[in-house]
């Protein structure tokens, strides 16, 4: 059945979608420990309660403070202001959430030189609460210890693996072909009235194609009410766990509440609609899985039909919203620096031939496309900050850490220190070439750190550095008016209004 694509069905889904102890060996001149920061050996440093941080008090801990510093949607501005005020460490807590907070590259470092076998993460109960109560596996977002290793094994070779992940581009310049055409045909005047409603369409098309083998249909007029459903369903979903994350997700069970029905309805649609494409995609590819991705993960490795729904579900989940927020970034830094534009574009015609698609295979000679995200990344970063929970005693700065202690990782307070990057407001492709060896490798860390870095990683770098060269070599980017663009927190950092960009056509 054909149906209308319905906007506000989509839409919220599309833009919804969130030490070492001895000593210290910088990995610059750039990130030295004064005193406070410098990692100890003996473990008679203070305890958590004496890390400053700003005035906590009972129940609400400091989130009146933070209210008046513009509320959560401004909260990443506010760790920025705590950095600055109290140091490279420091302490928040938020109701009954309590984190430490690092924003020092040296601390970084030791964090991950210190990082256990099965490093953990911020826990997702309202989605282990739903696997439980179906008798599901968990993925790669929620599972710990060697069962997490295990499986982020069988997917690690083929997401990680820069030759494996290079084979996807066909798949995404596929995808591209009509996003370009779709630029063209919904612009007016070179505008696109709701540009991030677009890439995320983009995106939601891309990573299906990547784990489904399945086109939805979303850049085209209509498509299929299955993918409307399954959306829908995601959406739902993505929108109830939050409120469990902050309220006892056992009592909303317990007494069955509609954010909790609501939640358990939208994720039985999610694993029916992914176990029927999986299953098809196995039975497609049964007797050469090695012609096809996730076959492939499943034939070669010892994970259970459960596991590989779990992990795919939650990888199509993970893949949508964070990689069309950095295209959306990248294209409005682009529009902010012409010069950047031009030297970019000269790359990709010198590049890619005229009549032929962008490939993983040109990226290789194209270090100035790099440079462009990387430093869009700094400058713009999709996820303002990461979080790690200790699974034991560590001893970080002056500070004697306990276990279970979530740390939160601020990759936007590092990314826009002074002390770090020169010039660290200005959008600078240059310095990830001409200065990369003063810059610390630990004060840029967009997709994480250590083994629980983001394992998409790879396959939304692509995902990036293609669009880029189909969108800049078909269009100029134009900015519209040159006001500042306010950031706001929602889960992600988006921009507070409708980017002023045009597409003009080259």
């Amino acid at each position: 059945m054909r149906v209308q694509i319905q906007k506000s069905q989509i839409l919220e889904f599309l833009k919804m979608k969130s030490v070492w102890l001895q000593h210290c060996k910088t990995t610059s001149s750039v990130c030295v420990l004064d005193s406070k920061d410098a990692v100890q050996v003996a473990p008679c440093g203070h305890s958590l309660n004496s890390i400053p941080g700003p005035t906590s008090w009972p129940l609400v801990g400091s989130l009146i403070e933070l209210l008046r510093k513009g509320g959560l949607t401004r909260q990443h501005d506010a760790l920025v202001e705590y950095h600055k005020k109290y140091g490279k460490i420091f302490r928040l807590k938020l109701g009954s959430f309590e984190s430490v907070h690092i924003g020092a590259p040296c601390l970084l470092e030791a964090l991950y030189r210190k990082e256990s076998i099965y490093p953990q993460r911020l826990e997702i109960k309202p989605w282990k609460a739903y696997r439980d109560l179906r008798n599901e596996a968990y993925g790669l977002l929620i599972e710990e210890g060697k069962d997490w290793q295990r499986m982020r094994s069988a997917f690690q070779q083929k997401l990680m693996k820069p030759t494996e992940v290079a084979k996807l581009d066909g798949k995404i310049n596929q995808v591209l072909a009509d996003f370009v055409k779709r630029i063209g045909s919904v612009s007016h005047n070179g505008q696109i009235k709701d540009l991030y409603f677009e890439l995320n369409k983009w995106s939601f098309e891309t990573i299906s194609l990547v784990l489904y083998d399945k086109r939805f249909g979303l850049l085209h007029k209509d498509v299929d009410e299955e993918a409307i459903n399954f959306i829908t369903a995601v959406k739902t979903m993505m929108s109830t766990f939050g409120m469990m994350m902050v309220t006892p997700v056992e009592l909303h069970r317990t007494l069955n509440t509609k954010t909790w029905k609501d939640h358990t309805a939208a994720w039985d649609r999610i694993f029916s609609t992914a176990k029927l494409y999986i299953d098809r995609r196995l039975k497609r590819h049964v007797s050469k899985p090695t012609d096809d991705f996730l076959c492939d993960i499943f034939h070669q490795s010892n994970l259970s039909k459960k596991e590989l729904y779990a992990a795919t579900t939650e990888l199509q989940i993970g893949g949508v919203e964070t990689t069309a927020n950095s295209m959306l970034w990248a294209i409005f830094n682009l529009s902010r620096s012409p010069c950047a534009q031009a030297k970019l574009l000269q790359e990709i015609q010198a590049v890619v031939p005229l009549n032929q698609s962008p490939s993983a295979e040109y990226i290789k000679r194209m270090p100035y496309l790099k440079a462009c995200l990387k430093e869009s990344m700094r400058l713009s970063p999709s996820v303002p900050f990461t979080s790690r929970t200790l699974d034991k005693e560590t001893v970080l700065g002056d500070y004697v850490l306990p276990k279970r202690t979530v740390l939160m990782i601020n990759s936007h307070a590092l990314g826009c220190n002074e002390e770090y990057f020169d010039e660290a407001k200005r959008f600078k492709p240059e310095r990830w070439l001409e200065n990369k060896s003063s810059i610390n490798p630990f004060a840029h860390v967009p997709f994480g750190i250590g083994k629980r870095m983001c394992i998409g990683r790879r396959l939304a770098e692509l995902e990036l550095q293609l669009a880029l060269c189909w969108v800049i070599r078909e269009y100029e980017i134009v900015a519209i008016d040159n006001e500042p663009v306010d950031v706001i927190h929602s889960g992600l950092l988006i921009p507070s209004r409708e980017l002023p960009v045009a597409f003009i056509r080259r």
